[in-house]
């Protein structure tokens, strides 16, 4: 018998867990260790952080739907990793702390066979001074708890506007190496609407900020998109939305340290400047959790596991931007070291940021992490889990499953304002993920045709129809694979 254990119950994790209990034979463990007692469909927060939707409209229990489905559950938190075992247990384990309960606080050593790390990132608010959601009006949108707060906060200033105060709206990227620029374009562009919807956006100036060279960059060094019968950089078709919508951008720029209402950042001339605002919504740094690995004997392992992130079979030689290539990207998300360690989603370490490292003039690093949405974190967790399953059925190691950012597609649908009639969404999908200038040299790295953009109320109802099918995906219910 296998016993598989996944850290982490978001996209990668609830994805690798389900797949693995639908296809393994019952006498095999399936089990899941999280501090979350819910699921959350995370692209949904942006309509939470508008008052379109209430949390509850995007996360479950998990508790009931994995007894049900018979994968094992404990809500508690990875502490230590143990992938040596020590001198009282053989077989390799995690130390956890339960988060919840009569356990609460108590460890225990969870053994396995196979470990699928999908703890995701660790929200860095703290490596930006003074960026706390809630507080010197900077708010969040990263989870359901912090979106139900921005909207407070958001519906609080717009009954300002009603009264006749003017405001300034700050929203982008709070760190100087955030990514996930993709959910702070679509907030921004809700927010808008809201703004017009409540028939106030006359009284609002609404400013962009970015860590963005250009605009459209997304951490993926822009792209060349086939639009409509034309052909368009992605800059070109971000600038024409924003400039539609009347709103302002800032762009190369690092946001070091927020005050009440003030965001001091630096830009890639060197200058330091401020930005006032009366309500912010700036995404964080994402890190990793600062996991510590251990030896047979208790020795230090922890650069064997991790470098911030999990490292997996990635080429992560220090080289320099121009001998970058998509070989680089993991195809497995297995760690070389302990094989039978994984880390799909956003766990694994990148070997490099997509878009061209950039500095300021006073050498500060001002360049996009790389994103890794929902599409390919759900995507790489099929992968290991697939070939975790062959390996269990075989009896031997089997790594016939792959696929890399490199040779991978994405779609992303950005809602670009709520209503059934006067929503709209960009949508926009890249192929591959990672830019392949060997092989799509004339077009930045990617096939025209599998790259395209378009916008429109056929994007909201599609981003719509997605919330929807994502969730009862999630929730396993029937021909759900």
């Amino acid at each position: 018998m296998a016993k598989i254990v996944i850290l982490g119950a978001g996209i990668s994790g609830h994805v690798a867990a389900a797949h693995l209990r639908r296809k393994l034979p019952k006498q095999h463990e399936v089990l899941v260790v999280s501090p979350n007692s819910n699921y959350q469909w995370i692209p949904s927060n942006i309509w939470v952080g508008i008052g379109r939707m209430k949390s509850k409209q995007i996360l479950f229990p998990l508790a009931p739907l994995y007894k049900r489905k018979n994968i094992g559950y404990k809500q508690a938190k990875a502490i230590t990793f143990h992938p040596e075992g020590d001198k009282q247990e053989v077989k390799p384990y995690v130390m956890v702390e339960y988060v919840k309960g009569e356990n609460k606080g108590e460890q225990e050593k969870v053994t396995y066979d196979y470990l699928i790390n999908g703890t995701g990132p660790k929200l860095d608010f703290e490596a930006t001074e003074g960026l706390i959601p809630g507080q010197n009006k900077a708010y969040s949108v990263c989870t359901y708890t912090h979106a139900d707060h921005a909207w407070e906060a958001l519906d609080a200033l717009i009954q300002e506007m009603k009264n006749g105060k003017k405001v300034k709206i700050l929203i982008g990227t709070g760190h100087a190496k955030s990514t996930c620029q993709g959910a702070a374009f679509e907030y921004i562009l809700n927010v808008e609407q809201e703004l017009r919807r409540h028939k106030v956006r006359d009284m609002a100036e609404v400013t962009w900020i970015s860590n963005e060279y250009r605009l459209g960059d997304f951490g993926m060094d822009g792209m060349l998109l086939s639009y409509k019968s034309m052909t368009m950089k992605s800059h070109e078709m971000i600038e024409m939305v924003f400039e539609d919508r009347g709103i302002k951008w800032i762009l190369g720029s690092a946001v070091n340290k927020i005050e009440d209402g003030i965001a001091h950042y630096e830009n890639l001339e060197g200058e330091f400047k401020t930005e006032t605002y009366d309500f912010a919504m700036l995404i964080p740094a994402f890190a990793g959790h600062g996991f510590k690995a251990f030896g047979k004997n208790n020795e230090d392992i922890t650069d064997k596991l991790f470098r911030g992130f999990m490292i997996v079979d990635a080429d992560y030689t220090v080289k320099p931007y121009e001998k970058w290539t998509v070989q680089d990207w993991p195809e497995t998300y297995q760690n070389p070291t302990y094989k039978n360690i994984f880390a799909p989603g956003i766990a694994f370490a990148p070997p490099h940021p997509i878009s061209k490292p950039r500095t300021s003039k006073n050498g500060t690093d001002i360049t996009p992490a790389p994103p890794r949405t929902g599409m390919p974190s759900g995507i790489s967790a099929r992968i290991v889990a697939d070939n975790i399953i062959d390996s269990v059925k075989n009896g031997k190691p089997s790594l016939n499953h792959k696929g890399s950012m490199g040779n991978m597609g994405a779609a992303c649908i950005a809602s670009a304002g709520y209503g059934l009639t006067s929503g709209s969404g960009v949508s926009i999908t890249t192929f591959p993920i990672v830019p392949d200038y060997v092989k799509y040299p004339r077009t930045q790295g990617r096939q025209l045709g599998k790259t395209f953009g378009d916008i429109g109320l056929a994007g909201h109802w599609l981003k719509l129809t997605l919330h929807y099918a994502f969730i009862y995906k999630a929730k396993m219910k029937p021909f759900w694979w």
